[in-house]
């Protein structure tokens, strides 16, 4: 007898994108809508979280309508509602999580708790088969970590970063270089016309699994600053490829200090600079160099979208480890404090 399939109604509003999936049995996403807020925000340079929480509310019932109207599908037709807790912008979370905690109560469905590092994590499990134990590379605007993932929710933290994210330093680089918002795009677009030709440190050249990108960062902007003080022209797209170079092959060298230690043969990279076509190319080159299975999401589950919410909440659907209504949204919660939590989890159910 074929099992149930379970549709899950996911919720991500962690920042700048109002986005709602259905997803079914953790991988086939039967319908997605991603709202983003981008263009409003480039007027700034960056996401303001006033105007950024404002327009989750105003857009979020127009959005699950949406989602619903696609899927050809009902609240009732849902097995749970699953939404982004944390981390994030607080304003922008709370707006996800009452809509969450309404459509629960209304629907009777159990409510899912989602890290939004675990979705990245599990936006690979959308179109591929999570093969463990294996390697993850989580980079973004507020994460560079590297775990070693047993099972779904088995996890060691390997390494992380001691300052900036990478993500975080791209949006820097990218503002000194007179780019637009986002920068990280902007920064790999016009690396691509430029050489590798300045020279950069290295950032934390030793032999941890740890990171750190603020002395690279510190390095270019005290570039850019000492050339204008000079009047010299900077070449925006060689600085642009050498600092790239130089950020990459840091994950690059982290990556292969791991492959090397653990005999791993599974790798995914994963969160919003997984999205950079530099590092997937090079990634995928070393990872076939250690014959290694490498795999990273669809550009579409790369940024911050729903479905990938969706993914990460059906192993804990089948774990029933189900919310209650004082859950609260949280702006900083890393993998560490995420997985100390998982166990000490005091809502797991069992069968009736």
């Amino acid at each position: 007898m074929k099992n149930k399939d379970i549709n899950i109604l996911a919720i991500e509003t962690s920042c700048d994108e109002t986005s709602m999936a259905v997803v079914r049995n953790g991988h086939e996403v039967i319908a997605m809508t991603v709202l983003t807020q981008m263009d409003t925000h480039a007027d700034f340079g960056g996401v303001v979280p006033e105007i950024a929480s404002r327009m989750h509310t105003e857009n979020i019932t127009m959005v699950l309508e949406d989602t619903l109207t696609k899927a050809n599908m009902s609240l009732n037709d849902m097995d749970a509602i699953a939404v982004t807790y944390a981390p994030g912008l607080l304003g922008s979370l709370l707006v996800g999580i009452e809509c969450a905690k309404m459509l629960s109560l209304v629907s009777e469905k159990p409510l899912i708790a989602v890290n939004h590092t675990m979705g990245h994590i599990f936006a690979n499990a959308i179109e591929y088969d999570m093969t463990y134990p294996l390697l993850g590379l989580i980079v973004s605007g507020g994460h560079t970590d590297l775990v070693l993932m047993r099972s779904p929710y088995d996890i060691s933290v390997l390494g992380k970063t001691k300052d900036d994210a990478i993500g975080e330093v791209y949006d820097k680089v990218a503002r000194v270089l007179g780019l637009k918002y986002p920068g990280g795009p902007n920064v790999d677009r016009l690396a691509k016309e430029g050489e590798h030709t300045y020279s950069l440190p290295k950032p934390m050249n030793d032999d941890s699994f740890d990171f750190s990108f603020s002395g690279l960062k510190s390095a270019v902007i005290n570039l850019v600053h000492n050339e204008e003080q000079r009047g010299n022209e900077i070449r925006r797209a060689d600085l642009a490829a050498s600092f790239q170079t130089v950020a990459v092959d840091e994950l690059l060298r982290k990556v292969e200090y791991a492959f090397q230690k653990t005999g791993v043969k599974n790798m995914i990279l994963a969160g919003g600079v997984s999205a950079n076509r530099y590092l997937r190319e090079k990634m995928a080159d070393l990872a076939e160099k250690y014959q290694v299975t490498f795999h990273v999401p669809s550009f579409r589950y790369c940024t911050d979208n729903a479905a990938m919410i969706g993914a990460a909440a059906y192993p804990l659907y089948l774990k029933k480890k189900f919310s209650s209504f004082d859950l609260n949204a949280e702006s900083s919660f890393d993998i560490e404090k995420y997985l100390a939590f998982m166990k000490n989890f005091d809502h797991e159910k069992t069968d009736d």
